[in-house]
């Protein structure tokens, strides 16, 4: 019955959009090469191999060059027109809870992707065929559109129709965005109402919470999928005896590379590697062109492309990796995770430091290898984004750092610059200049580990080509011929170095003659052990503030007291300038040292962190707090004066402890010891002792 009824969903839809004179397109027929092309490359409603087949197709043009695709799935059923989860989001894959029972039609495994919400709701199925249209073909937004019926009139017809459409694109991340003007009626549809209904469909953009919560989200996505693939590996001794630490990485770089949409060139998928035991053509050969196309087609220059497919050949050349075991290679077995986990969450806009999330779930196992020091640990991306603020970055910053890592404080200063110029630039021409600009000439990082250099490029590369200055070299010997006119320095250096670091602080703001800086640096640095730099550093820079971080900062990877010291570039300090101390260790944060993949992540917001962040940001640039974590009342706040030898810059050093007894002292006191005379009076019954 249920599905007559969802023929006859089909028939009256498709009949109102007849008498609208919208064109539509059924299940067998073919809009362009395009979008038939993207149905057929993605995984079926069911998984796996097969081509989808919506139920109705439209294609929108609004007669300027602006065509929307419109996928529309019906089904007909009591409550199947759309199944949302506890957030309010439309669910697409779950995961099986349990081992199908025996004998069962489709048995599955505990773990198992479950397609049956895609395959039983008829708005989770057109999402299904939208997130395809947008991953797989040219066009960047879609709408997708749910209808459903539950029963039929006497002559046949659909006595309750519902809909229930959404609009899906790029620029929102793949979010679903309600559009509540189809959900009674498809007149906007109309080729006289497409106007109307796409200025509708602009206005439907992400807040900047939203936005947050995506890319905290797709975060935690991405450390997890990558920890549980980390997790393979290390549990898998015959992985685990093939890779060294270095080769982890680039391992996971290189089949991402690989994995990525390239235009022009068709995506590299897992049927595409055939597990092949010859010597010249395999599945290391294979991964190898598809990095070359990919870092060609990014724009990266030669002398990338030389460095990074020399250290990715390493590992993909070797016979270990690409022979196959059991009818599978290894890279293959690796790639068929990384493509299903990891790729989707890397293709959107969001400005992630997903390189830094797998160089720290492999310093969860093992140190790097030629880290002897420990100092390869990553900043985390709401740090590197406070820093950023607090140096006061904006669309026109110079930024550099000369000890980037993997690039963590390039994402994060990119991501600043870009929002600072869409914010302010109306014209659209002028903005995709613009950020062609800060991407291309803006940034300037260095890093001497090659290993750990081959992430920043790869980081910034996705994002668009903001590796054009950055450079795998010594920073101490780059910096002095350095011709890039530094307005911002962002660093956490590494601690074993002269002056805990200090050292290239007073380097980089040597070369600086207007601007800020923000270091994150061990504490101590500040108290006498970054002499004679610190020293130095007052000599041509401002103190401004100095923040006291949580103690458990880097969760387990560094067993460090830190702190961030902000400077003002090329005004030298004076004796009577007020420093602002401020005391975060309770930062709203609660983090654990977790390494299994099946644990979660260890960084849980338990207290207000983004505000208390928010708080000290406003603070320290001037402005007015919207929140009273951190005043002078309490204690977190200290503004006070240093000398200029360089050793006073912590504040436990300007904590002054007041030991004069108060009045609630006295009371205290008094109360303990009435309560305490009385506890003997009833314990005696006299009193006499």
């Amino acid at each position: 019955m249920s599905r007559s009824i969802e023929e006859k969903v089909e028939e009256y839809y498709k009949k109102e959009f007849d008498n609208y004179g919208i064109r539509h397109f059924g299940k067998t027929e073919s809009i362009n090469d395009d979008i038939t092309s993207a149905l057929k490359e993605a995984d079926s409603k069911s998984g796996g191999a097969g081509i989808n087949y919506p139920d109705i197709q439209l294609l929108l043009d609004d007669g300027h060059a602006r065509r929307i695709p419109v996928m529309i799935e019906a089904k007909g059923g009591k409550n199947k027109l759309e199944k949302l989860n506890k957030e309010g989001n439309i669910v697409q894959t779950t995961t099986y809870a349990s081992d199908s029972k025996p004998g069962a039609r489709k048995p599955h495994k505990k773990g198992d992707k479950n397609y049956s919400a895609i395959t039983t709701y008829a708005t989770n199925g057109a999402l299904h065929y939208g997130n395809a249209i947008l991953r797989y073909s040219n066009y960047d937004e879609v709408l997708v559109i749910g209808i459903n019926g539950t029963s039929l009139n006497d002559d046949g017809t659909v006595e309750d129709p519902e809909q229930k459409a959404y609009y899906i694109s790029k620029k929102n991340n793949f979010v679903p965005k309600h559009v509540k003007e189809l959900d009674k009626s498809f007149v906007l549809l109309k080729r006289d109402n497409i106007s109307k209904l796409y200025e509708i469909l602009d206005n439907l953009n992400l807040t900047e919470a939203e936005k947050a919560k995506i890319k905290a989200d797709t975060e935690n996505e991405l450390e997890s999928k990558i920890k549980a693939i980390h997790q393979r590996i290390y549990d898998d001794k015959s992985i685990k005896n093939s890779l060294s630490t270095n080769n982890k990485l680039y391992v996971f770089t290189g089949l991402i590379m690989a994995g990525l949409s390239t235009k022009g060139v068709k995506r590299l998928e897992v049927s595409d590697l055939s597990s092949n035991d010859s010597a010249t053509w395999n599945d290391g050969s294979i991964i190898l062109e598809h990095i070359k196309v990919f870092l060609n087609a990014r724009r990266a220059t030669a002398d990338k492309i030389d460095l990074i497919t020399s250290l990715l050949g390493t590992v993909f050349k070797n016979k270990a990796m690409w022979a196959p075991h059991n009818g599978e290679s290894l890279i293959k077995s690796l790639f068929i995770q990384i493509s299903r986990d990891i790729i989707p969450l890397l293709e959107s806009n969001l400005h992630l430091d997903f390189t830094g999330k797998i160089l720290n779930s492999l310093n969860d196992w093992v140190h790097i290898d030629n880290d002897s020091a420990n100092d390869v640990v990553l900043t985390p991306s709401y740090i590197t984004h406070f820093m950023a603020q607090l140096a006061r970055t904006n669309k026109d910053s110079f930024v550099w750092d000369l000890a980037m890592g993997s690039g963590g404080f390039l994402v994060s200063a990119m991501d600043i610059m870009i929002k600072d110029a869409q914010n302010s630039i109306q014209d659209s021409v002028g903005l995709e200049k613009k950020i062609t600009n800060i991407k291309e000439n803006q940034l300037f990082g260095v890093e001497i580990l090659g290993n750990i250099y081959i992430l920043a490029v790869l980081n910034m590369i996705l994002m668009g080509d903001g590796s054009t200055h950055m450079v795998n070299d010594d920073s101490h010997e780059i910096y002095k011929t350095a011709q890039f006119p530094a307005t911002v320095f962002l660093l956490n250096p590494p601690y074993s170095a002269p002056g805990k670091g200090f050292n290239f602080v007073k380097e980089a703001l040597s070369q600086m003659t207007s601007g800020y800086a923000a270091i994150l640096i061990q504490e101590n640095a500040g108290s006498g052990n970054g002499l004679p730099y610190t020293k130095d550093i007052l000599a041509n820079n401002t103190l401004i503030a100095s923040i006291h971080m949580p103690n458990d900062l880097f969760a387990g990877k560094a067993s460090v007291q830190p702190a961030i010291y902000v400077f003002k570039v090329a005004r030298p300090h004076e004796k009577d300038d007020l420093v602002t101390f401020i005391d975060m260790s309770e930062d709203g944060y609660t983090r654990q040292n977790r390494k299994k993949s099946s644990q979660k992540v260890n960084l849980r917001d338990t207290d207000h962190a983004k505000e208390r962040y928010s708080e000290v940001e406003a603070i320290i640039l001037g402005k007015k707090p919207k929140t009273q974590y951190y005043t002078e009342a309490n204690g977190k706040v200290i503004r006070d004066s240093i000398s200029l030898k360089g050793n006073d810059w912590t504040f436990s050093q300007h904590r002054v402890i007041d030991t004069t007894p108060t009045e609630e002292d006295f009371k205290k006191v008094v109360a303990e010891y009435l309560s305490w005379k009385i506890s003997k009076l009833l314990k005696n019954g006299d009193g006499n002792d």
